[in-house]
């Protein structure tokens, strides 16, 4: 038996363990949700009047069935809605942050990983499950709308958050 291919198959299987492992999945899940949140912000501040058309027409419900028992809600003083657009923004620049923060440390080992991992999928489930689900979408009534419905892009963002904490609180052991 060749010696030098043993301690190379060894050292391969140590690196697939690691590479396989739950915390390299989570860090994995942790590095694209966290770019991907700081895509948002960069579009969202980018192509500012676009997307805050986006939240004055989900606001206004201009485009729901228009029911009278319904639209009290409706918000359409511009000032509101820029001081929601900018909340919304914020919020998801600190979540890309903490995110972003917690693949750092993923990537160091340090064991303030997991917390940060938990905090910016939670602020991404309260953002995209709260926030565009349940207020935007019924409070809203966004599910109404043919032209300004983000119910698809809020769940899609609400279920990949859910998984990282899924896996998150699935992967018991600490950063080694």
């Amino acid at each position: 038996m060749d010696f030098s291919r043993a301690v190379d198959k060894s050292q391969l299987m140590r690196l697939l363990g690691r590479v396989g492992s739950p915390q390299a999945v989570v860090a994995v899940l942790t590095a694209i949700t966290g770019v991907y949140m700081g895509l948002v912000v960069f579009g969202n501040v980018t192509d500012y009047e676009t997307n805050r058309a986006f939240v004055q027409h989900v606001f206004a419900m201009d485009t729901t069935f228009q029911s009278p028992n319904t639209m009290y809600r409706a918000i359409t003083d511009p000032t509101l809605v820029t001081i929601a657009y900018v909340l919304i923004i914020a919020w998801e620049a600190v979540t890309a942050a903490v995110l972003l923060t917690a693949l750092v440390a993923w990537l160091r080992g340090r064991p303030a990983a997991r917390p940060l991992s938990t905090v910016g999928w939670v602020m991404q489930v309260l953002l995209f499950g709260g926030g565009f689900i349940v207020v935007g979408g019924e409070w809203f009534l966004m599910w109404q709308s043919k032209d300004w419905n983000g119910l698809s892009a809020a769940f899609q963002n609400f279920v990949i958050a859910s998984v990282g904490l899924i896996l998150l609180r699935l992967s018991t052991k600490d950063v080694q």
